[in-house]
């Protein structure tokens, strides 16, 4: 194998050694992880290039095999909109050895196109408590759970959502809504929608905006009409969840 492909050569000889017997571990299920139909899977070393990775990276990176991914960071193998953040992330959860939970983004869905996901991301520690590299999943949204005996309440939720995004939101409107508490919305929510109310009300903003960046309004307007009280509030929105300025995503709908 080479250098490129086997970035653990670079690593502290004790690291590198941990860091291998846990992807050598998981190689007899690796099968199972690329039978994981919408979600992507991945271990990256100590500077965030992928170890292991599923068939489902694969597929939406539009690469030939694994391979061509390994030793490589997302920055590298991601298109421009979507990489920078995904590495960031990365270099965060391994300089802290944080973790980080359900966060809304946007991702590669297949025909590379954009989606929403819900990705989660985790530090890996070797016995002594070092950081050896990290582990993470990214899960496409599925759709609503219909079936479930609370979704008439909170599909008003989302309707109500879905028409005034551009307006402030509260949750105590959304809970006068639904007719629920705080923690029943909260539960209900996450259950049928997989995102709490901040999250719905997020994606229903960001995804106009996404939208309107194609259509030559300015910034400053598209803030406003996607419920924005600024400029600053809404730029540091949209890059948290694309990776970009929305200067910088318009660039790359253009490019």
């Amino acid at each position: 194998m080479s250098n490129l492909s086997n970035p653990l050569h670079l690593l502290p000889s004790s690291n590198a050694a941990d860091i291998a017997s846990l992807v050598a571990s998981l190689q007899p299920i690796e099968p199972l992880l690329d039978a994981l139909a919408g979600v992507v899977f991945f271990i990256k070393d100590r500077q965030a290039r992928y170890l292991l990775l599923n068939q489902t990276l694969v597929q939406r990176l539009g690469c030939k095999d694994k391979q061509q991914l390994l030793g490589h960071t997302a920055e590298e193998v991601f298109p421009t909109r979507l990489g920078p953040l995904y590495t960031a992330q990365d270099r965060q959860v391994l300089d802290a050895g944080s973790r980080l939970d359900n966060q809304l983004e946007l991702h590669l869905y297949p025909g590379r196109q954009p989606g929403w996901c819900l990705t989660h991301k985790l530090a890996l520690h070797d016995p002594h408590g070092a950081i050896i590299g990290m582990a993470g999943v990214s899960c496409d949204l599925p759709s609503a759970n219909a079936q479930h005996p609370a979704y008439p309440k909170v599909a008003a939720v989302d309707a109500h959502i879905r028409q005034h995004f551009a307006q402030p939101i509260s949750l105590e409107q959304l809970t006068a809504i639904a007719g629920l508490s705080v923690a029943q919305l909260e539960r209900h929510c996450k259950r049928i929608f997989q995102l709490c109310p901040r999250q719905m009300i997020h994606k229903a903003r960001l995804g106009a905006a996404t939208q309107l960046l194609g259509e030559g309004l300015a910034i400053t307007e598209i803030a406003l009409r996607c419920g924005y009280t600024d400029h600053s509030a809404f730029s540091r929105q949209f890059k948290a969840h694309t990776g970009l300025s929305p200067s910088q995503y318009r660039g790359s709908l253009q490019s």
